[in-house]
């Protein structure tokens, strides 16, 4: 959902685990998580990612695995797809 600082809400969580990886906006209006870390921090990032920030209203959350990618292991970024 954008509009609603959920990259923001991302990023600040991401930090706080010391997840790595990317927030960014797709062309559909969806948010796209990209999230590199140990089990138990990307379970907490997805239990908060579920709830999302206070203005918002997560419709649907869905997941897949991905593979590591270097370029976005060093912290969490904010991106657009557009």
């Amino acid at each position: 959902m954008q509009g609603v600082g959920f990259r923001f809400f991302a990023a600040r969580v991401a930090a706080r685990l010391g997840v790595s990886g990317y927030a960014k906006n797709l062309m559909d209006g969806r948010v796209e998580v990209y999230a590199i870390g140990t089990l138990e921090q990307i379970g907490e990032l997805r239990r908060e990612l579920r709830r999302g920030p206070r203005a918002a209203s997560v419709e649907d959350f869905g997941e897949d695995d991905a593979e590591i990618l270097p370029e976005y292991s060093g912290g969490f970024t904010i991106e657009r797809e557009f």
